[in-house]
């Protein structure tokens, strides 16, 4: 079994997590999960009651934990190139023109998006990323200080991607990444903070903080198949692990606590 995950689907890992919480008391789960409800719900007694349950809306949050009547949502990843978003290109510019993005820009964003010539996809020759970047990586490199330049648009580029989606019902408080053998985790305040901590970091593609902005598909052999994929976007977390193994040991240390068991993997 490799670090943080195993062969079963999302929605298997989901359920184990609710299976393994749900019914029990705190004096009957281990150690490591102890540690984490404390950081979501504060001290907790070994007598306390965990209820939890799946969430089957399509909302950002894929279980909810409830104890003392206090509920949490709960996101939870595993494996690699962790897709924490998805929409069509159209959500996405709106996006950007309500936060005052110039039509300058947003067409320079589409052009790099659809790699054909064309801020629409109609063009006939499409070029890779790494093509594209050869010739246009100072248009990239503007794209990218714009959008990483005012904290409260990454704040809301956040909730978007990560804590709330597009039905901004309500924001996941939590996300766990990992299986129910082997997890770490970072908090909603513990996500803003961070990413907005990393927003100055360089990358050669489109960016916000840690977060990479792509086509969910170029499509650049134009099989009819998944051509429908180059309208929409997605937001990916590629090193969300040790993203967040940073941030536990940072929040270890700040705690005067030892470094914890996952960093010895």
């Amino acid at each position: 079994m490799t670090p943080f995950n195993k062969n079963i689907t999302g929605y298997k890992n989901e359920n184990e997590f609710v299976n393994y919480l749900n019914g029990k008391k705190i004096s009957e789960i281990d150690p490591m999960f102890v540690e984490f409800l404390e950081t979501l719900f504060g001290k907790l007694n070994g007598n306390n009651v965990i209820h939890a349950w799946n969430n089957y809306q399509k909302q950002k949050a894929d279980i909810y934990i409830e104890i003392k009547n206090k509920r949490k949502a709960i996101s939870i990843k595993k494996g690699i190139k962790n897709s924490v978003h998805a929409e069509h290109i159209k959500k996405f510019v709106q996006f950007l023109k309500e936060n005052n993005f110039s039509d300058v820009l947003i067409n320079q964003f589409l052009k790099y998006h659809y790699g054909d010539g064309t801020a629409d996809g109609c063009g006939n020759k499409r070029i890779s990323s790494a093509e594209y970047k050869i010739e246009y990586q100072a248009e990239i490199d503007c794209i990218n200080q714009k959008l990483n330049n005012d904290d409260c648009f990454i704040k809301k580029a956040v909730n978007k991607f990560i804590l709330k989606g597009n039905t901004n019902i309500e924001s996941i408080d939590c996300i766990i990444y990992g299986i129910v053998e082997d997890f770490i985790w970072i908090t909603k305040d513990e996500i803003i903070n961070f990413l907005l901590s990393k927003k100055d970091e360089y990358s050669t593609g489109i960016h916000i903080s840690h977060l990479t902005i792509q086509p969910m598909n170029r499509c650049l052999n134009k099989n009819p198949r998944y051509e429908k994929n180059r309208h929409y976007i997605q937001a990916k977390w590629y090193n969300i692990s040790d993203d967040i193994i940073e941030v536990m040991i940072n929040r270890n240390n700040s705690m005067g606590e030892p470094y914890p068991s996952y960093v010895k993997k």
